[in-house]
């Protein structure tokens, strides 16, 4: 494929997620476990930048890395587009990490999202975004969230599946991040052996609403993870103390997060969960409402 793009890079913030809600259904004969749940993007951010190269792909990340540059879901990300699109341009991939690694928060597919959509920018859009959530398919269930850009999904399938849907009525959002990584493979294989659950019936424009959440929000690995970790039920029981709406587990965890109305609140809240939780990192981030788009430059 010849480029007609004359941009020589591209940057974009790759923001974290949380689970407003996520129930496990069936487990499908590949192992793979269907999922529902409410994704909500937080302006907790790793930074990707993309420099254009004659062919060449690699990747640099500045904090924790894991594991070989190939295994990257970034790199992954690149290295399918290329070969989608039949490239003869590649790319230098620049990843700045500070979503912690082993929280639920979706760093390493938010990666891969952002550089599918930035990469994509910097060859000249070669791919609609229906063509580009494909590919996001085969990184893994959160990808094509972070690929579709919204700030608030819902998602079924293995996450494939996805209705954006309104502003969330409470946007502050208190994140406990404990020094304590969960393996998101251990999780789901500590799970009870025989899952068989219908898909919820819901509406769009309530599942956001504070009221609703209060009400039906669950995640599913909370037992097993709360009996593993105690400490962190603790803490999520403590953010409710604290006047969230709601608390939960996102993803498998470690992390855990409580969303309020009112951003004094949270930050009140904040300052007083942090009193006697060494070692634990509380931060206030907001729900956003979309994800922010790729910035090329010539």
């Amino acid at each position: 494929m010849e480029t007609l793009s004359k941009l020589t890079s591209v940057c974009v913030w790759a923001p974290a997620k949380i689970n407003l809600f996520l129930r496990i259904l069936s487990r499908e004969d590949s192992g793979y476990h269907q999922i529902e749940t409410l994704f909500a993007a937080v302006s907790l951010y790793d930074e990707v930048h993309l420099e254009r190269t004659s062919g060449d792909l690699s990747v640099e990340v500045v904090g924790p890395a894991l594991g070989p540059e190939e295994e990257n879901l970034a790199y992954r990300a690149a290295q399918l587009l290329i070969d989608r699109v039949n490239s003869s341009d590649g790319a230098k991939i620049r990843l700045r990490k500070n979503i912690p690694t082993g929280a639920g928060l979706g760093g390493g597919s938010s990666d891969a999202g952002a550089t599918l959509r930035a990469f994509n920018v910097l060859l000249g859009d070669p791919l609609s975004g229906a063509q580009l959530l494909e590919l996001a398919g085969e990184l893994g269930s959160d990808v094509p969230f972070f690929t579709k850009g919204s700030g608030a999904a819902l998602a079924w399938g293995r996450g494939e599946r996805l209705v954006p849907v309104p502003t969330l009525e409470d946007t502050h959002v208190v994140l406990a991040l404990p020094p304590v990584s969960v393996s998101t493979a251990l999780a789901y294989r500590e799970l009870p052996s025989r899952i068989s659950r219908d898909p919820s019936i819901l509406d769009c424009h309530e599942v956001g609403r504070s009221q609703w959440l209060t009400k039906y929000a669950v995640n599913d690995f909370e037992p097993s993870i709360f009996r593993r970790y105690p400490e962190l039920a603790e803490i999520r029981d403590a953010i409710v103390r604290n006047g969230a709406s709601v608390a939960r587990l996102t993803g498998s965890g470690a992390a855990v997060y409580g969303m309020f109305h009112d951003g004094a609140a949270a930050k009140s809240a904040c300052a007083s969960l942090a009193v006697g939780r060494e070692g634990v990192r509380f931060t206030v981030v907001e729900a956003l409402a979309s994800q922010p788009e790729p910035e090329g430059h010539m």
